[in-house]
Order: structure tokens, then sequence, then C-alpha cells
């Protein structure tokens, strides 16, 4: 992973408005939480409906994201029955606990990892994911100052 910068206040809040606007065209109810390259806050939104819990999960699927180096659906087949994560995650969700379900994705610019995005709140974390890959896509190149 090539981690040489972070990404700015305005890309991660391009980030959490291009989110929330396909989260309302699916009509779902969501928190959005984008992290830099050391996992801290940088930019957060929720819904109005959105459950309470999807704060703490999407901050942590972001920052899943960015410590494993890989988006959280990666994790899927870890967390199935019999597999080593399995009963993990939303026990201990918080914005520096694992989170090992999809909806955690990477941000890249430039080809740099620039920080993660998270997505929780859609009726399964395989749309949360879609959100979050589809948001990703938008995110400026360049970080303004």
């Amino acid at each position: 992973m090539n981690v040489t910068a972070n990404i700015s206040l305005t890309q991660a809040e391009a980030l959490t408005a291009a989110a929330r606007g396909l989260a309302d065209e699916r009509g779902v109810a969501a928190a959005f939480a984008v992290v830099d390259t050391g996992g801290n806050l940088v930019a957060f939104a929720r819904t109005d409906g959105a459950n309470l819990i999807t704060i703490d999960t999407a901050i942590g699927k972001a920052f899943t994201a960015v410590s494993i180096g890989g988006d959280t659906t990666n994790l899927t087949p870890a967390i199935q029955p019999g597999g080593p994560l399995f009963g993990t995650g939303l026990v201990l969700a918080g914005s520096r606990s694992l989170v090992p379900y999809g909806g955690g994705v990477l941000i890249h610019a430039d080809g740099r990892v620039i920080g993660a995005l998270g997505v929780s709140g859609a009726p399964s974390s395989d749309v949360d994911h879609e959100i979050a890959i589809a948001a990703s896509a938008q995110v400026p190149t360049s970080p303004a100052r």
C-alpha cells in the first residue's frame, strides 16, 4: 500500500455528500464516516432516521478498511461460522474497533491511499458496500486547500 498523503477536508466532505446522495436514491437512512490514513475521523454525516448504532459502525468500518489496507467486505469469509473472526464486530463497534462487515472502502487519489469511507445503515452490508464504492469513485483527485 502506497500511503504518502491524507484526504483533505474538502475531499472528505465531497465523499459524505456523494454517499448521502446515493443513499437517498436508494431510500436508505445511514451514517457516513471518512477517516485519514491514520484512522482519524475527518468528516461525518448521518441522515435523518438512521439508527444510532450506525454512528459507531460507520466510523469503525472506515477505521477497519484503512487498518487492514483493503475493503471490509474482504473480511466477509472470516466472519462466517467457523471463520477466525466469527462473532466479532458490532459488540465492540466504535471509532477504533474492528468492524468486519461490508461498507468500509479505501479511498484513492493519484494512485495513493488517502483514507477510507465507512457506510452503515442499509438493510445489508452489501448495500452499504455498494454505496461506499460508488461514492469513493466520485472523490476529487486533488485536495483543495
